[in-house]
């Protein structure tokens, strides 16, 4: 299942207009990200189409000079944010050669467990720059993963704990005790100190394993309490990007 679908839709009910692009029209010259505020990268589909999931889709921008230049050039605009889930934070991750304050992030690779993860974890929201993540510090909430490349690979041990202390991680996998951890299921991938969505040094560019646009909805939680409202918690991420574009 693909996820363009469920993202277009929270941002349409934080007040976006969302415009489904795909990297053809890039490509092509058709469509040119300079019209845009917000970039979303959708996740769900792995191989569907092209081989190496987010990181043969990062290549495909890359190494093609308009699709690059054109990348280049919204991430270094200062009125812009993005935001890539699963295969979108895989893609984007591979291009923090051309976002700027992303230097520390990592590749995202195959489950520790090696199998596909489908399930809901809980996730606390941690003090980042984020500007997605605003107001939502100290936060645990239940959401949907689903992924089988989710592992942070850093480049040996002194770059993960540079992530880890650098101030740039948005998101952890919690236990039941609300404590940052790398136990299987409840850390579904094994990211070392249940790192799971990161932020860039400016907090307008922010990744994530996890598909918050999947349970933007209260009733596609797996509990939700009766006082709750249509929004669930996840929602105030999008309403979050709105109040930041103004």
């Amino acid at each position: 299942m693909n996820g363009e679908v469920e993202m277009a839709a929270a941002f349409v009910r934080a007040g976006f207009r969302a415009v489904d692009v795909h990297m053809t029209d890039i490509l092509s010259g058709r469509v040119s990200l300079q019209d845009f505020r917000g970039l979303a990268a959708c996740g769900g589909f792995s191989y569907g189409d092209v081989l190496g999931a987010g990181e043969g889709w990062a290549k495909s921008i890359l190494f093609n000079d308009r699709a690059r230049a054109e990348f280049a050039a919204f991430f270094k605009r200062e009125d812009t944010f993005g935001l890539g889930v699963c295969n979108g934070c895989q893609m984007m991750s591979n291009l923090k050669s051309i976002i700027p304050g992303a230097g520390l992030w990592p590749r995202f690779v195959q489950n520790q467990s090696e199998r596909y993860e489908g399930r809901f974890v809980s996730l606390q929201i941690e003090a980042s720059p984020s500007v997605l993540f605003a107001g939502m510090t100290g936060s645990v909430i239940p959401i949907a993963v689903a992924h089988g490349e989710g592992y942070t690979e850093f480049r040996d041990a002194a770059a993960t704990e540079a992530m880890h202390r650098s101030g740039l991680v948005a998101a952890r996998f919690v236990d039941n005790h609300h404590r940052p951890t790398e136990h299987y299921p409840l850390n579904p991938n094994g990211s070392p100190h249940g790192m799971t969505a990161l932020t860039t040094t400016t907090g307008r560019v922010t990744i994530m394993m996890p598909h918050p646009e999947r349970v933007f909805r209260s009733a596609c939680m797996s509990w939700s309490p009766k006082d709750w409202s249509e929004d669930s918690p996840w929602m105030q991420l999008f309403y979050n990007a709105r109040s930041w574009v103004g």
